[in-house]
């Protein structure tokens, strides 16, 4: 048998991003800029009140108290997007709204709870400081500062600064295009009743969501396709035109394993060497199609076929992405209760990770070491569990890593 990381190096080794395209700017978020974008303009454009008050010049301001207030005329009014300028004449106030241009000669903001709030005349109880309350012409940022580095990804701060910069596009990698289908004489969808000896279609729903989960985007909506040569060709067919990454459930052995065989036959190249780990050493690995695009053959068992994707199709996503390190977070945690796994293959068992409070150090329970198939508590865990190829019994208190599920990585 292959190791588990001869495996994944065979896998990552092909790992390619897909060719940058330019989208819309509301459909930026969560991607990597595939470009440096420099500010055309300033942010803000112009000195603005940054609250609703009165623009002052601070030197008129200072020393005004509630027992001995400075008295301003208030000459006039300026609203956020008025375009008329104003001259502040020394010993004046003007009202402004926040947003609002400053008027010349104006270097404060006086905040309406300084003063008693009037209209003609205020009554100032407080002084401020020069540049209270005020955005300054491009002290957010200048023209030709980098709004967004290449190969950032873009959160809610960065649309900001694009659309302050003007761009109402940008270039970006796109989100890898997975294609899943499950295949199998007994799968039925979800949504039909399932007969005696049929099973619903539970691993496709379940891949497709991973992918999402991992960052990338569905080419095709998942296919259920029967135990046969032709109908499998034709659904790969249909999806590799459109698809980086194929994942087919249900065809890693037995019978389904002999149609795949015959179904890929011309179309490239599957290795079905077994590789040692546990769940999941009956998989295959290959390049199909014209563009030689990466395809998975997995087993029906839908949590084994989500380990193996957590494992194997995760990391090739994540790089695909643009993402330097595409591996979950790895902690050390110290058992609390003992384990078992099979000799000579790496296990990946579902844990709940906690951090005790008394020491600050992680433990690990681990769930349903039986059970591989139990979906129950796959979605209890929010960890798995590594126990490497040289070690059959892990005992109470040891210490094994543990990768977060739950992690953003």
């Amino acid at each position: 048998m292959r190791s588990v990381d001869e495996q994944l190096k065979r896998v990552l080794e092909i790992a390619a991003r897909p060719a940058p395209v330019r989208v819309a700017l509301a459909d930026a978020q969560g991607l990597r800029s595939a470009e440096e974008v420099v500010a055309a303009r300033a942010l803000p454009g112009f000195d603005q009140a940054a609250i609703d008050g009165y623009a002052v010049r601070s030197v008129d301001v200072v020393g005004g108290s509630a027992a001995g207030p400075v008295e301003l005329p208030v000459v006039g009014e300026i609203p956020a997007g008025s375009r008329q300028p104003l001259r502040l004449q020394p010993g004046q106030a003007v009202q402004v709204a926040a947003g609002a241009p400053l008027p010349t000669l104006a270097d404060a903001v006086l905040p309406r709870d300084h003063t008693d709030g009037g209209s003609a005349r205020i009554k100032v109880t407080r002084g401020v400081p020069s540049a209270a309350f005020v955005r300054r012409l491009g002290e957010d940022m200048q023209p030709g500062d980098v709004a967004v580095r290449r190969d950032a990804v873009i959160g809610a701060a960065q649309v900001a600064l694009l659309a302050a910069a003007g761009r109402d596009k940008v270039l970006v990698h796109p989100r890898p295009r997975v294609s899943v289908v499950a295949m199998g004489d007994e799968l039925v969808d979800v949504a039909r009743p399932a007969a005696a000896g049929h099973v619903p279609d539970v691993a496709s729903f379940a891949l497709a969501a991973a992918a999402r989960e991992a960052g990338a985007e569905m080419a095709r909506p998942p296919r259920l396709v029967r135990c046969d040569a032709r109908e499998l060709r034709s659904a790969v067919e249909d999806a590799l035109p459109f698809s980086e990454i194929v994942v087919i459930c249900g065809a890693a052995g037995g019978n389904a394993g002999a149609e795949a065989k015959a179904a890929f036959a011309g179309l490239g190249e599957i290795d079905t060497t077994r590789v040692a780990m546990a769940p999941g050493s009956s998989q295959a690995f290959g390049r199909l199609g014209k563009d030689h695009v990466p395809t998975f053959l997995f087993p029906a068992s839908p949590a084994t076929a989500l380990v193996l994707f957590e494992v194997l199709v995760r990391p090739l996503i994540r790089l695909g992405l643009g993402i330097t390190d595409p591996h979950r977070r790895v902690v050390s945690a110290r058992l609390t209760s003992p384990l078992t796994s099979p000799e000579g293959r790496r296990s990946y068992l579902r844990g709940r990770l906690l951090r005790e409070v008394a020491t600050n150090e992680y433990v690990v329970q681990p769930l349903a070491t039986g059970g591989v198939h139990l979906l129950s508590t796959l979605a209890e865990a929010n960890a798995l569990i590594t126990v490497p190829e040289d070690a059959t019994d892990v005992g109470l208190d040891d210490r094994v890593e543990v990768a977060l599920l739950s992690s953003r990585r």
